[in-house]
């Protein structure tokens, strides 16, 4: 009887350190982001501002680099959604050759956590036709849908469409 409480005794005990060990080990790899602060309305406005820097490069990579490596791009002018790299680059080269100058016009912005945010509104672009030179303006909503990935904000999600018409 004695024998059979000590092993009870010793299971019970390990199985107290397993536990203690792995709530230990779950504190103290906590990610960074964990212990990070809520953004801005300011700073999330902000991010807007680098993906139209990113446009202005004319280089279909670096605006790729904003975007998540499983971000999905809904995109404005073309009827095929991008969900990888490759897709977004092969979206943006051809809507790079236009010269893009995107300026936000109404903009509604949720901080959901320390990691996450939504930025949705009302954009235009002014496009210069690559052939004719000819200058036109395409007012679209959008949503940025945002993710702070590593320390950096990455768009997770993107979705563009041409405003449809008042009704």
């Amino acid at each position: 009887m004695m024998r059979h409480i000590r092993t009870r005794a010793v299971i019970a005990t390990a199985a107290a350190l397993i536990a203690a060990g792995t709530i230990t080990a779950g504190v103290s790899t906590a990610s960074p982001e964990a212990k990070s602060t809520k953004p801005t309305n300011a700073e999330i406005a902000g991010l807007f501002n680098g993906w139209k820097a990113a446009l202005a490069t004319g280089d279909p990579e670096v605006v790729a680099d904003r975007y998540a490596s499983d971000a999905v791009l809904l995109p404005t002018l073309s009827p095929v959604i991008r969900t990888d790299r490759a897709g977004i680059i092969d979206y943006m080269e051809g809507f790079l050759a236009k010269k893009p100058v995107a300026t936000k016009v109404q903009t509604v912005i949720k901080v959901l956590d320390n990691n996450e945010a939504i930025d949705t509104g009302l954009y235009e672009f002014q496009l210069t036709d690559p052939d004719t030179g000819v200058v036109s303006t395409v007012e679209a909503r959008y949503t940025f849908e945002y993710e702070k990935v590593n320390g950096h904000w990455l768009i997770e999600n993107h979705h563009s469409s041409v405003l449809p018409a008042a009704s």
